[in-house]
């Protein structure tokens, strides 16, 4: 049997969608019977740092479109094109990874699944463009009347598919991101002193990791580091937006230059040393459909602050420490208490790290194949 999945951000995108793709097909490449192959489809090879992450298998492989198509020809063979693709390699099963499924797939007869992981479009729109919302509006309904069954990645998300695309509960199933172990491995002193000193990095400091846009909220963050000892810097790391010349102008303001560090383009290699030598992680973001920097931090040995209102709590569990998006002083309050020295802080460590073993892995494979095997099987 083959089941087929939407690739495209496994070999595109080195944040939050590629990497549930990735350890979601890695786990479940070393769970399914012998005789399930595992196709990714995606409409260009992407970068190749990314597919290498996918672990070689024989009954793992990735399938494009024919040669030499254009960037809309590409955009639109992963929309509707590749349901040909689909009936010709015998897929019997597809997964949209990343919410979205080819118009027609339902037609070929072909059972589906996707996964929902938020709907920040729906939720808060002031973030988006008109056009983003409408085109994101549309996908999302339409793959609603596609999808055999959803997925969502929290609680949280679930009411929202629910409320947003009038789907009853009854055909979702909340299943947790993997996120795999990578985290937990300590890196060599070689490899620590490497990325310090390549990155100048500061001898204390609380890292924030994520795309510095609006909705992550960092700015919080870094209006709190007025009120913290003045040794303890902030390093956010994360793809710049214009939202990010915001915090940086408040940063110059405020005399905060030399305590609040921005990292761009930072290999996946080196985030896990970055997140070793700091001494807590801060996860400010408004809304989130699950928070996976929350749940590496925990990994990486790290307490976490993150913010109430959306599905973090669910990531972090009671070890880790929630503030309301707009408290400056909470925030500034909960910094402290996850600071070196702080009593309870090895508590709070060694609390998350028992709460996060429940995303790790091939529990969320397990889970996932049931889903698949409800829909072959009935």
């Amino acid at each position: 049997m083959t089941i087929g999945y939407d690739a495209k951000h496994i070999v595109c995108d080195n944040t939050g969608l590629g990497s549930y793709g990735r350890t979601l097909v890695n786990d479940l490449a070393g769970t399914v019977p012998p005789n399930v192959t595992l196709n990714l489809y995606a409409p260009e090879r992407g970068e190749s740092v990314l597919r290498r992450q996918i672990t070689p298998r024989q009954d793992v492989k990735f399938v494009y479109p024919s040669a030499g198509i254009n960037a809309v020809a590409k955009a639109l063979w992963r929309t509707h094109g590749i349901v040909a693709d689909l009936v010709r390699d015998g897929v019997k099963l597809y997964h949209g990874l990343s919410g979205e499924l080819p118009i027609g797939i339902k037609e070929a007869g072909i059972k589906t699944v996707v996964t929902v992981h938020d709907l920040i479009f729906m939720r808060h729109p002031e973030w988006y463009s008109w056009i983003e919302r409408k085109v994101h509006a549309w996908k999302f309904r339409k793959t609603c009347l596609e999808a055999d069954r959803i997925i969502a990645i929290s609680e949280c998300t679930k009411r929202d598919v629910m409320l947003y695309g009038d789907v009853p509960a009854s055909k979702i199933d909340v299943i947790y991101q993997s996120c795999g172990t990578r985290y937990k491995m300590r890196e060599g002193e070689k490899k620590m002193q490497e990325v310090h000193t390549d990155y100048m990095l500061p001898e204390r400091y609380v890292v924030s990791v994520g795309t510095v846009e609006e909705r992550k909220n960092v700015l919080l963050a870094v209006k709190a580091m007025r009120l913290l000892p003045e040794d303890v810097s902030l390093v956010v790391v994360g793809r710049s937006t214009p939202y990010c010349e915001k915090v940086k102008r408040y940063v110059a303001q405020n005399g905060l230059a030399r305590r609040v560090m921005f990292l761009h383009n930072v290999p996946v290699d080196d985030l896990p040393a970055i997140y070793q030598m700091a001494e807590a992680c801060v996860c400010p973001s408004r809304y989130e459909g699950f928070g996976l920097p929350v749940i590496e931090a925990i990994q990486s040995g790290l307490p976490v602050v993150a913010c109430t209102g959306s599905c973090l709590e669910e990531a972090g569990g009671n070890a880790t420490l929630y503030v309301s998006p707009d408290d400056v002083y909470g925030m500034a309050d909960a910094m402290k208490q996850v600071l070196k020295g702080a009593p309870g802080r090895d508590g709070r460590i060694a609390a998350g790290r028992q709460y996060v073993a429940r995303f790790e892995n091939n529990d969320v494979a397990r889970h996932v194949l049931s889903v698949y095997d409800e829909l072959i099987n009935g």
